[in-house]
């Protein structure tokens, strides 16, 4: 038997005083409610109750027994009411990873919005640039970038990470606009790499042929972010995604290069675990991010993070 259905039973017995009452209330012969009472005897080796013809006591270990029964069943309930409020309230934790550069300066001022929306959820960001594994780690939404290899995820596509070549007007009023990209081997162009400075970067043409540009310049960083702060600073051209200096080109911090030349670009996705009864706190994101950073839209379209839109509640 079920030992729960069995600790249950024998509550109700102690509580409702004998065994035909606490049968009533459960909805099931005296009999059955005997043969719990008897199961859980013989699981613990111990008698529960003292049992007469006309009436039946706790023995010491069915008090003690008793006890903990109403504690454990007591938590048990608690928990599956947590867990139905959950599918109808958005609650809980919501653990996220995605790539340090895109959650540093695009999601992580972007939650501040979910987090205003969704008042009983709390988010754990987690930033890395591995490929993280979501069930294994315990994750319940990832941003990935680059193309996808095939798994029982689900994955909805956002924005593509497309580049984009720009400057500072600072460095373009003290070095010159280059008008081709031929042009840039004679410019300080801001390098990413971990070992040694990028030598050249990629442009393509209308049939999505590549061609490899040499480029000049003397910084190399690691890190996008502080890549990004040296061009603010006026120190170089700088080929970054899109997403990540939209704001500054909107504002004219930065100034786009090559504006007629076709950039290279990776897929960008939203994936999580299939699920036909996926928690509220998971579909609320799903929506947020989706608001936010849809696939088909223009970067000098979308919104500050203090204007993005409000999401469907499913």
């Amino acid at each position: 038997m079920d030992r729960f259905t069995s600790m249950s039973v024998f509550v109700r017995v102690v509580d409702n005083g004998g065994f035909a009452a606490a049968a009533d209330v459960a909805g099931i012969s005296a009999a059955m409610v005997g043969n719990h009472i008897r199961a859980l005897e013989a699981h613990l080796g111990a008698r529960l109750l003292n049992r007469t013809t006309r009436q039946q006591s706790l023995t010491e270990v069915g008090r003690a027994y008793y006890e903990q029964c109403v504690s454990i069943l007591s938590q048990m309930d608690m928990a599956e009411t947590e867990a139905r409020e959950m599918m109808v309230v958005a609650r809980g934790v919501l653990r996220v990873t995605a790539p340090v550069s895109f959650g540093s300066q695009c999601l992580a001022p972007a939650i501040s919005q979910f987090l205003e929306r969704t008042p009983n959820v709390q988010v754990e960001l987690t930033l890395s640039d591995r490929v993280v594994e979501l069930v294994n780690e315990g994750f319940d939404v990832a941003v990935r970038i680059g193309h996808l290899p095939a798994s029982n995820l689900i994955a909805r596509q956002l924005v593509p990470y497309r580049m984009v070549v720009c400057a500072a007007p600072s460095y373009l009023a003290r070095r010159g606009i280059p008008r081709h990209p031929d042009e840039l081997i004679e410019h300080e162009c801001l390098s990413f790499g971990f070992h040694r400075r990028t030598s050249e970067w990629r442009f393509y043409d209308a049939d999505g042929e590549g061609r490899a540009v040499q480029i000049g310049g003397r910084l190399t960083v690691n890190h996008g972010p502080a890549l990004r702060m040296a061009a603010l600073a006026g120190a170089g051209i700088l080929m970054q995604p899109e997403l990540l200096v939209a704001d500054d080109l909107r504002n004219g911090s930065l100034v786009r290069l090559f504006e007629n030349e076709r950039m290279p670009k990776r897929p960008m996705h939203l994936v999580y675990q299939r699920d036909s009864r996926m928690p509220l706190k998971v579909r609320h994101f799903v929506n947020f991010v989706l608001e936010t950073w849809p696939p088909e839209a223009r970067l000098d379209e979308l919104p500050l993070p203090s204007d993005v839109l409000d999401f469907p509640a499913a």
